[in-house]
Formats: C-alpha cells, sequence, structure tokens
C-alpha cells in the first residue's frame, strides 16, 4: 500500500515548503488492501471504507464506501452504515 503525495509545493527557491499536508486522510475503520496506492493531502477516504487491490485512487471517497479498481474505469459502491450483529 502506498499513501502519497501527488506533488511537493516549492518556495521561491526551489526548496519544498514545510508542514503543507501532502499525503491523504485516512479515517477510522477503514480497511485498504495490498498494493492500493491513495495519494493527495486533499483526499480523504471515509470513516468504514473498504479500498480493494491494486486501486490507484486520487479523489475523496464517502464514508462506508467499497472502492475497486475495474478497468477502465473505477467504480465506487456505497455500502449500508450499518454494521452486521455481533455474535
Amino acid at each position: 500500500m502506498t499513501l502519497g503525495a501527488k506533488s511537493f509545493p516549492l518556495d521561491r527557491h526551489g526548496r519544498p515548503i514545510k508542514h503543507v499536508q501532502r499525503h491523504p486522510t485516512v479515517e477510522d475503520d477503514v480497511v485498504i488492501y495490498s498494493n492500493a496506492a491513495i495519494l493527495g493531502g486533499d483526499t480523504v477516504i471515509g470513516r468504514g471504507s473498504t479500498i480493494g487491490g491494486n486501486v490507484f485512487l486520487m479523489e475523496s471517497v464517502p464514508p462506508n464506501s467499497f472502492v475497486t479498481g475495474e478497468h477502465p474505469e473505477l467504480r465506487v459502491k456505497r455500502r449500508s452504515a450499518q454494521k452486521p450483529p455481533a455474535g
């Protein structure tokens, strides 16, 4: 899995600007499978979401989503916010 930056903002001398969020925000109860790449400081993975393996993602995902990479397009399916009963 890769959580990374789309780019590095630079100052007028070409040096990276510090204290700028470049990496995505992953909220609670998120599952990310192997080989997924999620990029960007403004990208948010919503609470309770699942990101499938081999997904390349550069946009935010709403809570309780299931994301798979089905070529040639990305499909985001909303799941119910309810959890199955414990037992």
